[in-house]
């Protein structure tokens, strides 16, 4: 009895740590800072060196970004303001955009927040910590998608619209996803949907998938650039990294080529496209400068 008795208090006392390892440390935080990051062992850690990002650098989505900015803005001032889902190609500003607001709204008591998909299951933690906060959060989750068990598609489905815990005033959520429903969608969903009396009726899968989406009350569309786009988006990123705007057809050529290797065109390999182009012309004009005989 007595043995069966330390085994308890002995699982009750392990129980009680690793209670104190997941709570939320609510004086943790350096407030100070503009951007956090939620981290695994349960802290909301300030970033000191935060990625800003500007309006001016997106090209070609003026319209999704005049939509952010005006619901962004709308949030900042104590409007109200939906939750936002950017969606479509990779590499086209859906991540950067959101960071862009960061950079334009900072000054006015915007916070980032970003949140790891893995760490979706503390979304209530998280939210604890934000209500009593008088700056205005988004949380930020990048490349946001599920597979049909994940246990942190529910979390976030039920923080959306559905959990006991309501998001407070001055939090919104922005997430990002090559898909637009975030998960897998199969033809076999397609064949279980039904026709009664001429209705389409989806199927409970078809359904499920877009239950979570639906619950971001702000849509935006993102699409691959065209080659006019993207060869717009090199110039403008040469001209950022000190380099003539391309001036020849053996430079348009190799940017293209450039672009047909990685099989997109969009601002990221624009940029990536720049910066490599950028580096070398510093690097053969320095070394043009160096090998000219000294008078």
């Amino acid at each position: 009895m007595d043995d069966y008795t330390q085994l308890i208090d002995r699982m009750e006392r392990l129980l009680d740590r690793v209670e104190q390892r997941f709570l939320p440390a609510n004086d943790s935080a350096n407030w100070n800072a503009d951007a956090f990051r939620w981290d695994k062992s349960g802290l909301l850690k300030p970033v000191a060196y935060p990625h800003r990002c500007q309006l001016g650098d997106l090209l070609n989505i003026d319209s999704q970004k005049a939509i952010l900015t005006q619901n962004t803005q709308q949030f900042v001032r104590g409007n109200p303001a939906n939750n936002a889902l950017l969606w479509g190609s990779r590499g086209t500003g859906k991540s950067s955009l959101i960071k862009a607001m960061l950079s334009a709204f900072a000054g006015q008591g915007l916070r980032l927040v970003e949140v790891d998909k893995a760490f979706l299951v503390n979304l209530a933690d998280i939210v604890e910590l934000l209500y009593p906060r008088p700056e205005r959060f988004i949380l930020f989750t990048d490349d946001l998608s599920f597979e049909a068990s994940d246990p942190s598609y529910k979390t976030l489905k039920a923080m959306l619209d559905g959990s006991i815990v309501a998001i407070p005033d001055n939090v919104l959520i922005y997430a990002t996803s090559n898909r637009r429903h975030l998960m897998p969608e199969n033809m076999q969903d397609n064949l279980d949907s039904r026709q009664f009396r001429g209705e389409l009726h989806e199927s409970e899968a078809v359904e499920e998938k877009i239950s979570l989406s639906e619950r971001f009350g702000l849509w935006l569309s993102f699409y691959p650039f065209s080659q006019a786009q993207y060869l717009e988006a090199v110039n403008h990123w040469l001209r950022r990294f000190g380099v003539d705007p391309i001036d020849s057809v053996a430079v348009r050529t190799e940017a293209l080529r450039w672009a047909l290797a990685r099989g997109s065109r969009s601002g990221r390999v624009a940029m990536q496209f720049a910066r490599g182009y950028a580096g070398n012309e510093t690097l053969a004009t320095n070394h043009r400068s160096s090998s000219k005989p000294s008078e």
